[in-house]
């Protein structure tokens, strides 16, 4: 007896074993799911809130003048000839939009457990859709940084052109890791509580408070295998008009794409035992 074929179009869904791909011709297909996703964010995020949008410059705002106070006027710290405001702002705004959207990410799977444990979508876009929503406010902090450009009479150079590269590579960045530590989260619940100490730490190695011409020669190519180095320092270069550190940028992307490939190729292993575990 032969049975007639369904008159709509059917997937099945089995358990994979091995090393899984990544999948980057399905996340595309569900490129309007992310958009979605991204849109609840952002409308949940500031909804019944009093500050709204101006967190996302109060945040970089209030640790400039904490840092301008500490260590522009107290500790005397080398600003390589600029404003330290400028100089601290300038690097505060890639750091702050990684921090976020690494500590959104991590948490982006155990926050979203009603819909990953009824419907089927590639659960990388909830870890991705974090990262849209900190990219919202990394673009309103950016016209604060432009006001203090002009305030401190500091001129755009051709060298904004290159901001956009500067910031796909801290995306990509957060990507990997926010990726790797949102499967750490839904293994393990203790995992979310070491992550802000760990974004604490990770930015005092980072030359947010300090030029990376401050550190010893014979010590920076330590100082390089960290991938924010060349990311917060092309950003302030892209910014202010200083010269680029190729070393530090090519390190940063070489190492950012191997962060990117490790945590998402963890993420797709840890991917079938989400449902079960969260």
């Amino acid at each position: 007896m032969t049975t007639a074929a369904p008159p709509y179009p059917m997937t099945i869904i089995e358990p994979r074993s091995g090393w899984i791909p990544i999948g980057w011709r399905e996340l595309w297909e569900y490129r309007e799911l992310l958009g979605f996703l991204v849109w609840r964010d952002i409308k949940v995020r500031y909804k019944q809130t009093v500050l709204g949008a101006s967190w996302a410059v109060l945040q970089p705002l209030a640790t400039m003048g904490v840092f301008n106070l500490l260590f522009g006027r107290w500790a005397k710290m080398p600003s390589d000839g600029l404003p330290y405001p400028l100089f601290a702002f300038a690097a505060l705004l890639p750091w702050t939009f990684f921090a976020n959207a690494v500590s959104a990410s991590a948490n982006s799977l155990v926050g979203n457990t009603h819909l990953i444990s009824k419907v089927y979508f590639p659960r990388l876009l909830i870890a991705l859709s974090s990262i849209g929503t900190a990219l919202v406010d990394l673009g309103i902090a950016m016209v604060v940084m432009f006001a203090l450009l002009a305030f401190y009479g500091v001129g755009v150079t051709s060298q904004l052109a290159a901001l956009p590269a500067l910031a796909l590579l801290t995306l990509l960045l957060a990507f990997g890791v926010g990726s790797a530590l949102a499967a750490l989260c839904a293994m393990y619940r203790d995992v979310r509580y070491v992550v802000p100490f760990l974004l604490q730490l990770w930015m005092f190695a980072s030359p947010v408070i300090y030029p990376v011409s401050l550190i010893p020669a014979e010590w920076r190519w330590i100082a390089y295998l960290n991938p924010m180095v060349g990311a917060i320092d092309g950003f302030r270069s892209a910014l202010v008009g200083l010269p680029f550190n190729w070393i530090a940028i090519g390190s940063s992307s070489a190492i950012t794409l191997a962060a990117l490939w490790a945590g998402l190729s963890y993420f797709r292993r840890v991917e079938r035992l989400v449902a079960d575990l969260i």
